[in-house]
């Protein structure tokens, strides 16, 4: 079997890896996609260490133009593709998820259909077959969180980034918009002494030109000593969650991972909009996020102001088991079955279709 995984970001990567090892264990044919930009040397150092086939494009024409003439048997997209009706003459396609966070944006990427589109439990299964009758969806769990589930060593060295090996270690995973990274203090790190600090924000803050004023905050915290930021070959949040005891979070699909790894996470509801988003204009907000968004807030414990993280971060890192029955309940419900086999699910639909 032939298969192609269409690479449009590199933080798609971590979803499609575990996969790929399980194809590869079957001896399929599998290649990578990947598209030009300011980080190919980083990505081509990443290919060299996954030991990936590559094949390299500018955009999606060229992507597609490559889709019929290897004419695979799978094509896998992370998202929406827009040359679907093309690739669909010569291959049959996979939409495979990187994130189940609270986006409406979630849903709507089924506008345009997949030949198949794999899915994070029951739930989220049947509202897809609600909301699109005549598509195809597949329950099969969530593959991202498949090598930390089974014990995989995928951890960070800590000593080797710096850090304090004896020190409780908090992860701060924020997203790139409404975030809370504009929120918190220049300082905030000195606060938090007692721990080790990694930073994963999302791939567009530390990338895109767009969100400088997010990075010039971001290089300042990088400066004190408790504190890892992640480098823009730090695409993967696994190492990041495998290594913490506790996150700090926002709307972030980091957020309902860790959570579904049953560790404790300080939702920050203090969020920088954009004026487009506030007062007036907040259905733009209520409209970006999913129906569910404020029932998975029963999910973590919420800081409503900054000034509320500390002694959160302290009570739930201390006393872990705090809405241990929500967390567990709601991951089933974003994530699906929890036991590490979801790349195997995929892998045997792939060859038996």
């Amino acid at each position: 079997m032939h298969v192609i995984f269409d690479v449009l970001h590199l933080y798609y990567l971590p979803q499609y890896l575990p996969v790929y090892h399980e194809l590869k264990r079957h001896q399929c044919h599998v290649e990578f996609v990947f598209y030009h930009s300011i980080h190919d040397s980083i990505i081509k150092n990443i290919v060299t260490q996954e030991q990936l086939t590559a094949h390299w494009v500018d955009e999606q024409n060229q992507a597609t133009d490559y889709y019929l003439e290897k004419k695979a048997d799978w094509v896998i997209f992370a998202n929406a593709y827009p040359h679907l009706e093309k690739v669909h003459r010569v291959s049959k396609s996979v939409q495979l998820g990187h994130g189940i966070g609270p986006k409406s944006s979630y849903y709507t990427k089924s506008n345009t259909p997949t030949t198949v589109r794999f899915v994070e439990g029951a739930y989220r299964t049947a509202r897809f077959n609600e909301m699109y009758p005549n598509d195809t969806f597949v329950d099969v769990g969530f593959a991202k969180l498949d090598p930390i589930i089974n014990g995989e060593d995928v951890g960070f060295d800590l000593a080797s980034l710096g850090l304090d090996s004896n020190k409780p270690t908090l992860a701060y995973a924020p997203t790139f918009y409404p975030s809370s990274i504009e929120c918190f203090p220049k300082n905030w790190p000195k606060e938090f002494s007692y721990y080790n600090i990694l930073i994963k924000p999302h791939y567009f803050s530390v990338s895109k030109e767009k969100y400088h004023k997010q990075q010039k905050l971001l290089n300042h915290w990088a400066s004190f000593e408790n504190v890892y930021l992640a480098k823009i070959e730090d695409y993967s949040l696994i190492p990041f969650m495998a290594s913490a005891d506790i996150l700090i979070s926002d709307a972030s699909s980091a957020l309902f991972e860790f959570a579904a790894l049953n560790k404790p996470v300080i939702w920050c509801d203090f969020l920088k909009l954009r004026w487009s988003y506030r007062g007036i204009f907040g259905y733009r907000f209520k409209k970006r996020m999913d129906q569910d968004y404020g029932e998975y807030a029963d999910i973590a414990v919420h800081a409503k102001k900054y000034s509320q993280v500390k002694a959160l971060v302290a009570s739930h890192y201390q006393k872990p088991e705090q809405l241990e029955t929500e967390r567990l309940a709601f991951s089933e419900k974003l994530a699906g079955k929890l036991d590490g086999k979801a790349s195997e699910r995929i892998t045997a639909y792939l060859l038996s279709h």
